[in-house]
This record gives C-alpha cells, sequence and structure tokens, in this order.
C-alpha cells in the first residue's frame, strides 16, 4: 500500500473545501436555485437546491477519479513508459485537482446570490478554464507516450517519433490557445465569450490530432 504522500493531503483538502462551503451555505439557498446556463451565460433551467448535491457529489467524483488515474497511471500503463512522466502527471493531477475545486466553489458562490452570468466580464470561470489549459499545455512535452493521457491516437500510439511531435505542437496550441481564451473571454460579452471559447478549444483539439495522421503518414516509411 503506497504511503499518503503531502500531495494527497493537500488534493484532499481542495476537494472537501467546496464540501465544506456547500454545507455553509445550504440552509440559507433559495429552494430554487439555477441549474443550467444558456450561450448567453445565462440561467436557462432552475430546479431544487437539491440538485447541486448531486452537482458538487459528481465534481467532486471527476476530481478523485482524475488525480487518482494520474496517480496510478505509471502502474497500470501498460507500456510502462508511464513511470518517466510520473513527475509531470502529478503535477497535472493536482493542477486539476485546483480547477475543479474553483469551478465547484463558482458554481456554489453563483446560486447563493453571487453573480449567475456565467460569461459575463465578472466571471472567472472561463478565463480560468483558458489558464487551465495552458497548464496542460505547458505539461503536454513531457508526457510520455501511454493510453491514458496526453494526445491518444492510433498514429501517436503507433511511433513514438510521431508522439513527440505531435505533442510539441500540442502543447504550443493549448498554451497559445488557454491564453487566447483567458484573455479574450475577459474583453468579450457574454454570447461573444462562449463563441470564442468553445471555437478556440475544438481548434486546439483537432488541429493535433489531424496533424498527428499528417506526421505520421509523411514518415511512415521512416518510421518502420
Amino acid at each position: 500500500m503506497s504511503k499518503i504522500s503531502r500531495t494527497d493531503v493537500a488534493a484532499a483538502i481542495l476537494l472537501l473545501l467546496p464540501v465544506v462551503y456547500l454545507a455553509s451555505v445550504y440552509h440559507s439557498l433559495a429552494d430554487t436555485v439555477p441549474m443550467h446556463f444558456g450561450l448567453d451565460g445565462k440561467p436557462d433551467r432552475y430546479g431544487s437546491k437539491k440538485e447541486l448535491l448531486g452537482v458538487q457529489a459528481l465534481m467532486t467524483g471527476v476530481g478523485i477519479f482524475c488525480y487518482l488515474l494520474m496517480k496510478y497511471l505509471p502502474r497500470i500503463d501498460p507500456k510502462k513508459s508511464a513511470r518517466y512522466s510520473a513527475g509531470t502527471l502529478k503535477k497535472i493531477a493536482l493542477g486539476t485537482v485546483v480547477f475543479l475545486a474553483i469551478v465547484n466553489a463558482f458554481i456554489i458562490y453563483s446560486v447563493s446570490g453571487g453573480k449567475t452570468d456565467i460569461a459575463g466580464k465578472a466571471d472567472l470561470i472561463l478565463p480560468l478554464t483558458g489558464l487551465f489549459f495552458a497548464f496542460i499545455g505547458n505539461a503536454m512535452n513531457s508526457i510520455k507516450p501511454n493510453y491514458f493521457a496526453g494526445i491518444r491516437t492510433p498514429w501517436t500510439l503507433e511511433s513514438e517519433a510521431t508522439w513527440r511531435a505531435t505533442h510539441r505542437l500540442a502543447g504550443r496550441c493549448w498554451v497559445a490557445g488557454g491564453l487566447l481564451i483567458c484573455i479574450l473571454t475577459l474583453l468579450l460579452p457574454a454570447k461573444a465569450s462562449m463563441i470564442a471559447f468553445f471555437s478556440i478549444t475544438a481548434i486546439i483539439s483537432l488541429v493535433p490530432v489531424i496533424f498527428s495522421y499528417q506526421y505520421y503518414q509523411k514518415h511512415k516509411n521512416d518510421l518502420s
């Protein structure tokens, strides 16, 4: 059985903070609270405050799953190369927990009487998501081939050279795209912010996949 590290303790505290926050304000919540937001950032569906408990449980569960996956990936990866990325995976795991904890806390804040325009200039979810993308991009170049983390296409998994080239490009795309999301969603109005967010996210997700195919096809004779 592995020892509990300081990182494990920090992750547990971060995951519990939104739970404590919700418990402290739950009694003061209205019986009906915003549960979904449209492209304009305004709430377009309301539900019982009990639904918020389910959202909280889901977000916390996602955080736990992501953290444990990154923590134990070096042990379960069939390629056994993920152990060379253990430090990077640990950093990604903790960064993911930090991001989810902040989003969780903001959701609770927004339904407890705070600002509910999730795409407005004053809120931080979309800019923070952009910074999170940039954080992931900065770590991409250090991730070794594996079946769980990174740009996993048939071509990157087939060729280590394709993996390296793809992740160099993906890292730059995600850093640049993430910073662009952060800047634009702070400056643009709500609807334009959402459009910019989804457009940039689609681009930085698709470009590395297309590149991995093209790189593999171009160099497959050299890679064989």
